[in-house]
């Protein structure tokens, strides 16, 4: 992926943060749960009765999201450099640790890190660590 340093604003960004932390907290606060995506999405493989509901509109509205988004401005070019096989062994070992995990970025490092976990601190550092080797070994020492 390939991020354009040109359009790059620290206010896009803060706000970005800002509205993340705003839907977690309003979340948790309505919801009594935690925002962690790979929860909402693994509970509809076992749907609970009485939760089928909540977890179909959470997902929905970040698939809608961009939609909207283009509502107000144009979304922004993205380009991968990567084949699509390399993309799906990344969703796979992505999946697979949010098994082993117990969670995702959005449940450890977003709503976790702010309530204090200690687990979601170890689970935050393991994963953050991951990506900065994966990126060293990737562009350092197999290009």
């Amino acid at each position: 992926m390939t991020v354009n340093w040109i359009d790059f604003t620290p206010w896009t960004a803060l706000g970005g943060g800002l509205l993340i932390g705003l839907a977690a907290a309003m979340f948790v606060l309505f919801n009594g749960r935690i925002a962690g995506i790979s929860g909402i999405l693994g509970g509809l493989l076992r749907p609970v009765p009485g939760e089928l509901g909540w977890r179909i509109a959470f997902l929905l509205g970040l698939v809608a999201a961009p939609f909207v988004y283009t509502l107000a401005a144009p979304l922004p070019a993205m380009h991968i450099d990567a084949g699509t096989g390399t993309l799906i062994a990344a969703g796979l070992l992505v999946g697979i640790g949010t098994r082993y995990g117990a969670g995702c970025t959005s449940g450890h490092g977003v709503c976790g890190l702010a309530r204090g976990s200690a687990r979601s601190l170890a689970a935050t550092l393991g994963f953050m660590g991951a990506g900065f080797a994966t990126v060293f070994i990737v562009r350092h020492l197999l290009a």
